[in-house]
C-alpha cells in the first residue's frame, strides 16, 4: 500500500508566514516593554507616584526619567507599527481586521511623534507652551484611533472574542471618564490621588487586547488550510 503523500508548504508561502507571525509576535514584545517600562522606569525617579502621576509625566519636558523613557519609548512605538502591519496582513480577505490593522498602524506612528508635556509646576506656574496643546491633542488623536481599532478588531471575529472586545471598551469608557474628571487638576497642579491607577487601568487592558489579539492571530498562522479550504478568520475566533 503506497504511504499517503506529505503535504509540503511552498517556500514563498512558508516564508510568508514565518515573516506575518515575526510582525504579531512583534505585539507581545511590545506590550512586555511597555509593562517593564512602567515598572521600571518610575523607580528611577525619588518621589514619583505611580497612583497620583499619569505616565506622560515620565517623558515630560526636564523630567528626570525622560532621557531613559523617550529611547524605549521609540523602541516600543516601531514594535506596535511592525505589529499593525501584521494585524493587517493577517486579515487578508477580512476587512474588519484589515481596517484595524491600519488602524494600530496609524495610531502607533501617532506615538512616535508624541510632543511631550511640561511638568505639572510648570504648567500651573504660567509655563505652558505649545507643545503641550499639541500633547492634548495626539492624546486625543490616539485614543479616538485605539478605540476604533477595539471595534474593527472585534467586528473581524467571532462572539467570544467580541464579547471581550466590547469588555474591554467599557473599561475604558469608565476608567477614561474617571481620568477626564482628574486631567484638569494637573495643569493648576492640585491633588489628582488616583488618576495613575485610572490611567494604568486603561493602558492594561488595552496591551492585554493586543496580546489576546496576537496570539489569535498566531494560532491561526500556525493552522492555516489550503486554499480550497480555509475558513473565514471569524469562524475561526468563535
Amino acid at each position: 500500500m503506497a504511504a499517503p503523500p506529505i503535504a509540503i508548504t511552498p517556500p514563498n508561502q512558508a516564508t510568508k508566514v514565518a515573516l506575518v507571525s515575526v510582525l504579531l509576535i512583534c505585539g507581545v514584545l511590545a506590550s512586555v516593554l511597555y509593562v517593564a517600562m512602567n515598572v521600571f522606569i518610575p523607580l528611577q525617579w525619588q518621589g514619583y507616584s505611580f497612583a497620583s502621576q499619569v505616565i506622560s509625566e515620565l517623558s515630560a519636558i526636564d523630567a528626570p526619567t525622560r532621557w531613559l523613557w523617550v529611547p524605549l519609548g521609540i523602541a516600543y512605538g516601531l514594535l506596535m507599527v511592525a505589529f499593525g502591519w501584521g494585524v493587517w496582513v493577517s486579515g487578508r480577505g477580512n476587512r474588519p481586521l484589515r481596517i484595524a490593522g491600519a488602524l494600530i498602524f496609524i495610531y502607533s506612528i501617532i506615538g512616535l511623534a508624541w510632543p511631550p508635556m511640561h511638568q505639572r509646576e510648570v504648567v500651573a506656574a504660567g509655563g505652558a507652551t505649545l507643545t503641550d496643546t499639541l500633547h492634548i491633542v495626539w492624546s486625543a488623536a490616539w485614543v479616538a484611533f485605539m478605540l476604533a481599532s477595539l471595534a474593527f478588531g472585534a467586528a473581524g471575529f467571532g462572539k467570544r472574542f467580541r464579547r471581550y472586545s466590547i469588555a474591554t471598551l467599557a473599561t475604558l469608557v469608565v476608567f477614561g471618564m474617571l481620568t477626564f474628571v482628574d486631567a484638569p487638576k494637573l495643569s493648576t497642579n492640585l491633588p489628582t490621588p488616583l488618576i495613575g491607577v485610572w490611567e494604568r487601568i486603561q493602558i492594561g487592558v488595552v496591551i492585554v487586547w493586543d496580546v489576546v489579539l496576537a496570539l489569535a492571530l498566531l494560532r491561526m498562522q500556525g493552522t492555516t488550510p489550503r486554499p480550497a479550504d480555509k475558513p473565514s478568520l471569524a469562524g475561526a475566533a468563535r
